[in-house]
């Protein structure tokens, strides 16, 4: 995770913004929903629900409505049936793209995500043929005003965290799977604000784009995947060259 990149930096600045309009929350709200769905209601026997109500408390999601969303998973509250998807993506220039989605309906969000690919330039692969050129890991970030990085090192690494980095103006801390939940309650103990957190497809190769053309039909891929009401998380392995103007 160490070293800049151009396209992260970018991407985050995106998800900064998201959290304030609330996209964050919706997504938050489903992951409650499907954890309680497939593991109950109760966090203490259920893991994954207690790391999404962790990550729920992290940024600041009201009570109520982790509350509410936890109800509807349990069945106690009428609402739609929800079901993750992962699609393993071709974007130009030889960029890998992993999506996760959670859906009421995926003959409905299939052919969108299709769509999406297709007006980029872009393909659907099948499984396991992008999913290998990643690596799962826990990921939060925060702004990089609220902690100091030797504060936040202590603090990560004591709890099992394998990288802090200091990217512009946020941090970022890479975890294992099985260590994310320790880190991510270790940080919000300490009553600090996560930008974003989960556990994320992280690229163990990138695919770095001199042409123009490719580069920006790459952003707009990426743009229309993580503006779609289903898609949890956007993944790719995509890295401009520093060469290019982008927005």
């Amino acid at each position: 995770m160490s070293g800049h990149s151009k396209w992260a930096t970018i991407r985050r600045k995106k998800e900064a913004i998201d959290a304030k309009r609330g996209a964050i929350f919706t997504r938050v709200a489903k992951e409650l929903t499907v954890a309680t769905r497939m593991g109950g209601s109760d966090a203490e026997s259920n893991p994954r629900l207690r790391l999404a109500i962790l990550k729920a408390k992290s940024c600041n999601m009201p009570k109520d409505n982790i509350e509410r969303a936890i109800k509807k998973g349990a069945g106690e509250l009428e609402g739609v049936i929800y079901e993750e998807c992962l699609y393993e993506c071709y974007a130009p220039g030889g960029v890998a793209i992993m999506v996760q989605v959670v859906t009421d309906k995926k003959s409905r969000t299939t052919p969108e995500i299709k769509n999406i690919l297709t007006k980029g330039n872009g393909t659907l692969g099948n499984p396991g043929s992008v999913s290998r050129l990643f690596d799962k890991k826990g990921l939060i970030s925060l702004k990089s005003d609220i902690i100091t990085e030797d504060d936040l090192i202590e603090l990560a690494g004591g709890a099992g965290a394998e990288d802090v980095v200091l990217e512009e103006d946020m941090f970022l801390v890479t975890t294992t799977p099985e260590e994310y939940e320790n880190v991510l309650t270790a940080i919000s103990n300490k009553g600090i604000q996560v930008t974003e957190s989960g556990i994320k497809y992280i690229p163990t190769v990138k695919a770095e784009v001199n042409d123009q053309g490719n580069a920006e039909k790459v952003i707009k891929i990426l743009d229309l995947l993580e503006s779609h009401d289903d898609v949890q998380s956007v993944n790719s392995n995509f890295e401009p060259s520093p060469d290019l103007e982008l927005g």
